[in-house]
């Protein structure tokens, strides 16, 4: 079941690492799915800075070479 209008999304899981990922959020007071969303949404973020960034230096680049002609 999904909440806020969000779409369920499958993933293949080992039941054993399921069940141990089930306890580790428990202990931490989090559930599995907000875990994974923090999770993702913090990658994305840094693979985001991490593309503005080649793309900044590619800028410079292409700058520097405009600017030597």
């Amino acid at each position: 079941m999904t909440t806020k209008g969000t779409p369920g999304r499958m993933v293949r899981i080992d039941n054993e690492t399921w069940a141990e990922y089930g306890q580790l959020c428990d202990e931490e007071g989090t559930s599995r799915g907000d875990d994974l969303r923090r999770h993702a949404k913090k990658r994305v973020a840094a693979w985001k800075r991490k593309k503005a960034a080649e793309a900044a230096d590619l800028t410079r680049r292409l700058d520097r070479l405009a600017d030597s002609d």
